[in-house]
């Protein structure tokens, strides 16, 4: 296979396996390692080292950079502080008890070394977001369950990959030097990575800030500031290049009025890609004999991993928290390994075995086990659990609703009085202003976003209502949660009386979402009816009032929104006239002030 046929070869395989981790909702560096080892060990199809030659270090070095920098944007020490006690726990104690257990487990159960042993074990104590949320959405664990596990994977992230960067450069250092030596070296490392990585940062900022660069070439220009500060960082001090990009990604995120949106943006679609291809590289990589030669150890550390150092870390973080002795069992059960893990120790193992670390090239399989062991078995054993211990949410029927206007808090203020689990959306500050002052559930911002998927608690929400003006924006909403929930879970509103006469300018996918409540209400009829005075008002049905009648008395006063039936699922009205409610059912609608209707 020539060098331009393999990489095109591995672009096209990385988006099928994001494409079928998607279908089966399951996390996309599962298919993405197992597509790796199929070529590479199993296969004999891909050879890396044979394809890149000598390009291939370089090219993982630059793109783990990448992918640290923009995993280090997540972390705002603010966020940490607003997540609770547990949360706080597990990212800080849960990790060191977790580093500590790992290492020393590895180092009795494994031919890793001490030094290799405590590099494993900094390498594994990272969940990550990419590999907990597709988890979440299968197991619909509770809420509380549910916002620990998501905001531990967030914050682990950028946390655990300093973590294991640090403990490296260490290793680094004192290679074939005594202690003190070594802790110069190390010192060094850190001083040049922590006041590059500040200052470059800082400086960047400034350039954003002041609009110094256009907004086309802002990107672009973060993009090649991080690849040239990761060289300059090493030039000055060997391997410090990883340590300033994460303390620089640390930096920005913290600075106040930086927005930096449309860079993590940016930045996660580069990293999709860099990801996809890289895990196929790295997977291919690796010897055929590399997992035999692991042995048994291996299969005892992972189940040490597993029952025992994921459950020490959970109980010490619980201590002085009110988790209960079911949350803790099911927390630790759910601590699959993930993208920092599996791209850091490739690049950790290349640089090691250039360096005469003998027992590097475990590092790698090691690795690769454990998060496949980890994210198969809790992918395939977690909803049980969670089932099993009572801690498992019923089917979400809740919604999404992408508006914060008026209209959409009178209904949503409406649904809420039913207890039906709401959630308003919308990148109008005053909206959302508005409805934090109706006591209702808020996201602010763009819902499509990726710091929506990892920020946006969607407990108990399994429909999405379009309800906005924002003509641009509504499709794209409408698409994403059709692939989310499925398309028969998204209902949208036409922006105004024209949009719905003049379909033909929207697209084939989108007119068929534009079903909400009848084919005459749109979102300007909504807004004009709610401003001159109309209410949302819940009537019952019984067998002497059917709904036949209750469509006789109100007439054309009343638009029914939505139908509670005997268990309380509501069930939104469509233009399709299909739903048919029944005696002790609920009409939810928005009704008129007229004279027949009026107290």
């Amino acid at each position: 296979m020539s060098d331009l046929s393999a990489l095109a070869f591995i672009g096209v395989l990385s988006i099928v396996c994001q494409w079928g981790a998607w279908r089966l909702k399951i996390p996309a560096i599962l298919p993405l390692l197992l597509t790796g080892l199929a070529l590479g060990p199993w296969l004999g199809v891909l050879a890396p080292n044979a394809v890149f030659g000598d390009l291939l270090f370089p090219m993982v070095s630059l793109a783990v950079a990448i992918i640290l920098f923009e995993g280090s944007l997540t972390l705002r020490f603010d966020e940490i502080r607003d997540h609770g006690r547990m949360v706080t726990h597990l990212v800080s104690i849960g990790m060191l008890v977790t580093w500590v257990s790992v290492a020393v487990a590895a180092f009795y159960l494994t031919d890793l070394g001490w030094e290799l042993a405590a590099l494993f074990g900094a390498l594994v104590v990272v969940t990550g977001p990419t590999v907990i949320m597709p988890m979440l959405r299968s197991v619909r664990p509770t809420s509380k369950i549910a916002n620990i596990l998501r905001w531990e994977g967030i914050i682990i992230d950028p946390v655990g990959a300093l973590l294991a960067v640090l403990v490296f450069e260490f290793l680094v250092a004192q290679q074939g030097q005594g202690w003190w030596h070594a802790l110069q070296a190390f010192a060094i490392t850190l001083l040049v990575g922590f006041a590059i990585g500040y200052a470059a940062a800082r400086l960047l900022a400034v350039t954003l800030m002041r609009g110094w660069l256009p907004h086309y070439l802002q990107n672009v220009a973060t993009l090649v500031v991080v690849l040239g500060v990761f060289a300059i960082s090493n030039a000055l001090q060997h391997e410090s290049g990883l340590l300033t990009v994460t303390v620089m990604g640390i930096t920005m995120a913290n600075i106040r009025g930086l927005q930096l949106d449309d860079i993590i943006e940016f930045k996660e679609t580069l990293s999709v890609l860099l990801i996809s291809g890289l895990f196929i590289i790295l997977a291919a990589r690796l010897d055929a004999n590399a997992f035999a030669q692991l042995g048994f150890g291996a299969a005892l550390l992972i189940v040490f991993i597993l029952v025992v150092a994921r459950p020490l870390s959970v109980w010490l973080s619980a201590l002085g928290t009110d988790v209960t002795f079911k949350e803790k069992l099911l927390l630790s059960w759910i601590a699959p390994r993930g993208i920092v893990a599996a791209a850091v120790s490739a690049l950790f193992a290349i640089k090691m075995q250039q360096a005469g670390w003998e027992s590097a090239n475990l590092l790698v399989p090691l690795v690769f086990l454990v998060i496949m062991a980890t994210v198969i078995l809790q992918s395939l054993s977690a909803k049980w659990v969670a089932q099993w211990l009572g801690l498992r949410q019923p089917p979400a029927y809740g919604f999404l609703i992408f508006g914060a206007n008026q209209p959409a808090r009178l209904i949503a203020k409406a649904l809420k009085q039913h207890d039906v689990a709401v959630l308003l959306a919308d990148t109008n500050w005053e909206h959302i202003r508005q409805a934090r002052m109706d006591g209702l559930p808020v996201y602010f911002g763009n819902p499509t976003s990726e710091h929506a998927e990892n920020h946006m608690d969607l407990t108990g929400i399994g429909r999405v209502l379009v309800m906005s003006p924002y003509k641009q924006l509504n499709p794209v909403v409408a698409m994403h949660f059709s692939d989310w929930f499925g398309a028969d879970k998204v209902l949208a509103l036409p922006s105004n009386e024209h949009d719905a006469a003049a379909r033909y300018q929207l697209s084939q996918h989108y007119r068929e979402r534009l079903k909400l409540f009848n084919s005459h209400c749109s979102f300007s009829k909504l807004s004009s009816l709610v401003f001159q005075g109309a209410q949302v008002k819940t009537t019952n049905l019984t067998e002497s009032f059917t709904f036949a009648d209750y469509q006789q008395r109100y007439k054309d006063s009343a638009i029914p929104l939505f139908a509670l039936d005997e268990r309380d699922i509501c069930r939104p009205f469509t233009s399709d006239d299909q739903l048919q409610p029944q005696a002790g059912w609920q009409i939810v609608a928005l009704v008129s002030k007229t004279p027949e209707t009026s107290e």
